[in-house]
């Protein structure tokens, strides 16, 4: 696993990695990345456009810190998952000590959570690369009509 690095692109990793940007498909691929402007993580400016573009109130201020959603403590299992939990949730509904025990996510927060998790990808081992890029051919060479 690796986790991608402010203004990373797969050419660069795969330049850092196998020695050849033209190998940024396998990086793509690996992951099941279809479209790289959607899936793959955002640069910093990119990021705060993004925000600044998605959380506008009707009268054109931003709402990236407004609430996204609450979080609470799961009590069995895993203690240490959050449960999201929104307004309209049935957790929520009739309980008035749930403000007490939720914590309050951000527009912000939650996006900043989503490009984490786009972050963490896995990378092909070098020693592997021309193997794959063989296979990836043969297969390729058998599908064609």
């Amino acid at each position: 696993t690796y986790n991608v690095k402010e203004g990373e692109t797969p050419e660069i990793i795969a330049h850092k990695l196998y020695n050849d940007p033209e190998l940024h498909w396998i990086v793509l691929l690996v992951n099941d990345i279809t479209d790289r402007y959607h899936q793959w993580p955002m640069n910093f400016s990119q990021f705060n456009q993004f925000i600044a573009d998605k959380y506008v109130n009707s009268d054109g201020t931003s709402n990236a810190d407004g609430t996204h959603h609450y979080e609470i403590a799961q009590t069995s299992g895993f203690t240490g998952d959050k449960i999201e939990v929104y307004k309209n949730s049935a957790l929520y509904l009739g309980d008035t000590d749930f403000f007490s025990s939720a914590s309050i996510i951000t527009n912000r927060e939650y996006e900043e959570t989503q490009q984490d998790i786009k972050r963490k990808i896995r990378l092909l081992d070098p020693i592997y690369i021309e193997q794959f890029v063989e296979e990836y051919i043969n297969l390729m060479n058998e599908s064609s009509i």
